[in-house]
């Protein structure tokens, strides 16, 4: 190699190694008059992308689109004021999963490495089979903490805290006293605990057996073994041993945790079969189920146990996600949980990335996450990272009773116990 040659070479190689320090020391930078935002995965200098995943269809019928529109109508209104630290939400709409393991991480896969989103908001479905790859992305994840992927998940976030948190952390009780508020107590008072076979059905048995029994009832029916993909046919197994097993009697409340269709097909067996005792739920609180008079008289004198404020509430907070359902609808809609889902999900984002400040990356994220906290917000005091690991623990019962809602215990925060 000529001389001259080998001298240029050898003075360009420094040149180029100062360069590529350079490139690699501005990756990850957000927020910086440089444009470095654009190395943020979602985030630009006036804009934070986000997409939800929701189960709008299923097999079952059941369908939770209407999350969709609560977390559209939340993070309109956030636009509207002018966004988060001058960057606006460039919401994508939810993708449709289907309640389909498999749909439910191709649905992650598209949105965090097709369409670059910085969080997920809402998750709501059943099946998230997506939690690991999403933990493994870094992609904060936001909705109802019903399962146990939203526990023990740093960048996994249920807008009223873990629902089902692990050994060694506390069960919340705020369902149970609502109980005891409208049965005049747990002494003598037994339950009967019903949900579906799957992870989350079995879990949820094993929270809520051992928090009826520290709450002073005594369980004496705790099964995970509806099937969970369908609603069964017949009913009759099943209401056989419920309505004896109480020492040969029927229990004083079942308690299902099961989605509305199972609920709707195990109340009316119960009511065929003479129970007349109270029936309380955690899914049926929407006003669209009123419209068929069969669902009506299957959810009549049920009691629902809802984690947020009720619609009948007057506080300025609810005045205000009304408002912004109906004009995210562009028109009046039956108010249902869903919505609700949605909108709380997406406000606890915002809430976060608030206080994430202009630099928002990840790790800023994450920051301003770990330390958390409000009060007087639809879904009580919000803080992390307690909401890792339990539930906020507030919560209200409605009962439907002649085809109108009524709050029959009003939202309150409760106690809780350690969970073995």
């Amino acid at each position: 190699m000529p001389r001259l040659l080998r001298a240029a070479m050898l003075t360009l190689i420094p040149l180029t190694l100062v360069v590529s320090c350079n490139s690699a020391s501005t990756a990850g930078k957000s927020g910086s008059s440089d444009g470095g935002a654009a190395s943020v995965r979602g985030v630009t200098d006036d804009s934070i992308k986000v997409g939800g995943i929701v189960s709008k269809t299923t097999t079952s019928g059941y369908s939770k689109a209407d999350t969709d529109l609560g977390a559209k109508a939340r993070f309109d209104r956030a636009n509207a004021e002018g966004g988060v630290n001058g960057r606006k939400i460039d919401y994508l709409g939810a993708e449709d999963d289907g309640q389909d393991p498999a749909k439910n991480l191709a649905a992650a896969r598209t949105l965090v490495q097709r369409e670059k989103v910085f969080a997920i908001a809402p998750m709501s479905s059943v099946t998230f089979s997506a939690a690991g790859f999403l933990k493994d992305q870094q992609v904060p994840v936001f909705g109802w903490g019903t399962i146990p992927s939203f526990c023990d998940q740093e960048y996994a976030y249920g807008y009223n805290g873990c629902l089902v948190p692990r050994p060694g952390h506390n069960i919340g009780l705020s369902w149970q006293d609502g109980l005891k508020h409208v049965m005049g107590g747990a002494k003598g008072k037994s339950v009967a605990l019903v949900a579906n076979d799957s992870d989350a059905g079995k879990f949820g048995i094993r929270t809520y057996k051992q928090g009826f029994a520290a709450a002073g009832f005594k369980v004496t029916y705790a099964k995970s073994t509806v099937p969970a993909a369908a609603a069964p046919s017949d009913w009759s197994g099943y209401i056989g041993e419920i309505m004896k097993s109480d020492g040969g009697k029927a229990p004083d409340a079942v308690v299902s945790v099961m989605q509305t269709p199972h609920n709707i097909g195990l109340f009316t067996a119960l009511k065929r079969a003479g129970y007349k005792g109270t029936l309380t739920d955690p899914t049926d609180y929407d006003p669209g189920l009123l419209a068929k008079k069969t669902t009506r008289k299957a959810l009549d004198g049920v009691y629902v146990f809802i984690q947020n404020e009720p619609f009948q509430s007057t506080k300025p907070a609810m005045k205000q996600f009304k408002a912004d359902i109906k004009k995210a609808a562009g028109e009046d809609k039956p108010l249902n949980m869903h919505m609700m889902t949605g909108y709380l999900s997406a406000d606890l984002f915002l809430a976060i990335a608030e206080k994430a400040g202009k630099d928002l990356t990840t790790k800023s994220f994450q920051q301003a996450a770990d330390g958390f906290k409000d009060t007087g917000t639809m879904a009580g005091e919000r803080e992390f990272p307690k909401g890792h690991e339990e539930s906020f623990n507030c919560g209200a019962l409605v009962r439907l009773k002649d085809g109108t809602y009524e709050v029959a215990s009003k939202f309150r925060c409760s106690g809780t116990v350690p969970f073995k």
